[in-house]
């Protein structure tokens, strides 16, 4: 089944929204836990660099009912820009609708409009879900491995 939803940037007004949209996700993430404060802090960095990062919103009736988001990182590997894709969620009662591959499109034109040569993204690996939405928009696993260092970060966040 598919939706007519319109795919677009986000807007400083649909910062509550994607809160909220946040919540749904890190509570599926074994590694992040939601905190608002800290939630919409991100969401503003992401915002005010358009150039940058990209924050894409699924918006149904005037809802924001699913977004993505994306930076861009320099790859040695690719010799240029990468784009990082994270934060992908669309509400329960809006998925298997298309918006989650229409959200994908959207970041990936944007990252190849910002020159990126590659794509890549972290999942959680019990999301079984998720790996199988990946995988029917293209998407491949790697020999990579996630690894990552919390810094003392209470002193610079709210």
């Amino acid at each position: 089944m598919r939706c007519s939803a319109t795919i677009r940037r986000a807007r400083p007004g649909d910062v509550e929204a994607l809160v909220g949209l946040l919540g749904l996700l890190f509570d599926l993430e074994s590694d992040f836990r939601p905190e608002p404060s800290r939630q919409r802090h991100g969401l503003d960095l992401m915002l005010r660099d358009p150039l940058h990062r990209r924050v894409s919103v699924a918006e149904l009736g005037g809802e924001a009912v699913g977004m993505a988001t994306a930076q861009l990182l320099v790859s040695t590997a690719q010799g240029g820009p990468a784009a990082l894709v994270e934060d992908v969620v669309v509400g329960p009662g809006h998925r298997r609708l298309g918006l989650g591959r229409a959200l994908m499109k959207d970041i990936e034109v944007w990252a190849a409009g910002a020159g990126a040569t590659r794509l890549q993204l972290l999942t959680d690996r019990d999301n079984a879900p998720a790996f199988g939405f990946y995988a029917s928009c293209g998407w491949r696993s790697t020999a990579l491995v996630c690894l990552r260092r919390n810094l003392k970060l209470e002193a610079r966040l709210p």
